[in-house]
């Protein structure tokens, strides 16, 4: 819920901010993702195996967190340097994104373990099988 939460803060402030275009939102929240995990998020999809599933359906704790810490970090950047635009809140993007990228760089740096998987950590569905089927 809250990385719902965040997520939508971001996008309120990149609308007041003169953010308009659904390719502009694309492209400001592929900056994050690479600044982040050095993947942009079709990327990302790919290395989950994923369609048109949604990636944070998917994530795993950590992979959220630092997903949260990105767009959230590049929220009080756009904030603090009062971002106009696409051009300039692109570059608060990728500060913010980069924030995520250096505490993830630490972390699997002192665990020697990726954040980054293949694994999928949403359970699958499992089918239901009627009588006399």
């Amino acid at each position: 819920m809250r990385s719902i939460a965040i997520r939508d803060e971001l996008t309120d402030e990149w609308k007041k901010r003169g953010v308009k275009e659904r390719i502009e939102y694309a492209i400001l929240t592929a900056e994050i993702s690479k600044a982040t995990f050095g993947l942009t998020l079709s990327e990302y999809k790919e290395v989950n195996g994923l369609k048109r599933q949604n990636l944070r359906d998917h994530m795993n704790d950590l992979e959220l967190i630092f997903s949260m810490l990105g767009e959230a970090s590049t929220t009080k950047i756009a904030r603090v340097k009062d971002a106009k635009g696409f051009i300039e809140n692109k570059e608060a993007a990728v500060e913010g994104g980069n924030v995520a990228g250096i505490a993830r760089k630490e972390l699997e740096k002192k665990t020697s373990e990726n954040i980054v998987t293949s694994e999928n950590y949403l359970p699958e569905k499992k089918t239901i099988k009627l009588k006399g089927n």
